[in-house]
């Protein structure tokens, strides 16, 4: 085929195998690129047992990764589940957890210097995908269950320095050991966005609290596993508590939307962000609720995808203002990946494919012209480089190459 043959972004023609084989066998032949392995520490280089995928390998202006990273190696392992990369994806998680019993923290990345804040909680999810990917024994289902549960414990339902996160009626925030608004918002790997005005501590998330809740029921779901009822119960039973204050803060009946909760002001924020579709992603919302959540999609939807937030941020061209990069009109694939996989649990088949079709329309279009990925698209105009953030754009890149594969896997291999 040639590939200088851009395909067309109309929703309603699918991609065939033929379109996107050239771009994945870029990306499969690109993982090794992206592997590292530092086994000891270096400097501020943290050692780690197992190779892992950082999300770049090319320098821009002096910043690069040389790091994993916690959230990014969630979805980083999404295109990497298969017998191939077996041993990959199991060494992945077994860094994350080393991580965590040598420093009681999964921390941003294996960074000394990013130890004082971690990323949005993936573990138990990252856990169950390879358990079940892999017919791996209970055994082993338990001892890292254990760990995901000490880190909810120590790190998300803190109540004290440095992990001073669980704060309002059971729920948390993000947070950073300084206690700066600005570091506790590059916690939630939202940085930087208009969703916190740069008071990030002031509100309690609702992405976070819905990862929260998938937590409990994940843990409620490994005790069934592991024939524990009365603990399978007892988290169920966390869970359902930690929905109804959700729903009672930050779902807004006459909007019908969820917001992030500013709980210093007891009042909702005011972004429209992709965030809300986190508790569907999370299966804690009922038919309504997820009828209202496919309803207002159109606020976010563009030829190239789902755009962050609903509109441009205020301030966004004043001179000396934070560039907010996850916000309109850039779009991400971890939330185009949230935003599918939660229509697919609600039976929204259509829908969740319409978008995955856009999203990797934009993604391959992109790589036929320039011949890689970036960590951000620009969904509104897809031609157009994506809106900066405080640091520069990177190509590579670990996420956007593992969301385009799996759902090529979903979207275009099982169609055929």
């Amino acid at each position: 085929m040639n590939i200088r043959k851009l395909v067309s972004l109309r929703s309603d023609v699918s991609l065939t195998k033929e379109e996107v084989q050239p771009a994945r066998e870029y990306i499969h032949s690109y993982w090794s690129e992206l592997t590292c392995y530092h086994p000891k520490d270096d400097e501020s280089l943290l050692g780690l047992p197992n190779p892992y995928i950082v999300p770049s390998v090319t320098s821009v202006l002096g910043f690069d990764f040389n790091e994993m990273y916690y959230w990014d190696s969630y979805f980083i392992v999404q295109g990497l589940l298969d017998e191939e990369h077996k041993d990959l994806v199991l060494g992945i998680l077994d860094n994350i957890i080393y991580l965590f019993n040598r420093f009681k923290i999964i921390p941003n990345a294996s960074r000394t210097y990013l130890m004082g804040r971690s990323q949005p909680p993936l573990l138990t999810s990252l856990i169950f995908d390879i358990y079940n990917t892999y017919k791996l024994d209970n055994k082993w289902l338990e001892d890292k269950i254990t760990v995901a549960q000490n880190e909810y414990k120590i790190v998300w339902m803190g109540t004290t320095k440095p992990n001073l996160r669980n704060v309002y009626k059971g729920l948390s925030r993000y947070t950073d050991s300084n206690l700066l608004h600005d570091l506790a918002e590059a916690e939630s790997g939202w940085d930087m966005t208009p969703r916190f005005n740069r008071k990030a501590l002031n509100f309690l998330p609702i992405d976070l609290n819905a990862f929260l809740y998938k937590y409990e029921m994940d843990f409620s779901k490994a005790s069934k596993i592991l024939n524990n009822r009365r603990e399978a119960a007892r988290w169920e039973d966390l869970a359902n508590q930690r929905k109804a204050v959700i729903n009672e803060l930050m779902w807004d009946k006459i909007k019908k939307f969820y917001f992030d909760y500013n709980y210093l002001k007891n009042k909702k924020g005011p972004i429209y962000s992709l965030a809300a579709y986190v508790p569907l992603w999370a299966g804690m919302v009922d038919a309504n609720m997820a009828k209202s959540l496919v309803k207002q999609l159109k606020r976010f939807e563009y030829r190239g995808g789902l755009a962050t937030t609903d509109t441009l941020p205020v301030g966004q061209f004043v001179l000396g203002s934070m560039p907010t990069q996850w916000a309109y009109p850039n779009g991400w694939a971890p939330l185009h990946m949230f935003v599918v996989r939660g229509l697919e649990k609600y039976g929204y088949h259509k829908e969740a494919r319409t978008i995955a079709m856009k999203w990797l329309k934009t993604n391959l279009n992109w790589f036929i012209i320039h011949h890689n990925f970036i960590e951000k698209y620009n969904v509104v105009r897809p031609e157009k480089p994506p809106f900066k953030g405080v640091y520069p754009s990177q190509e590579g890149f670990g996420w956007t190459n593992a969301v385009f594969e799996d759902f090529c896997r979903n979207y275009v291999d099982r169609r055929e």
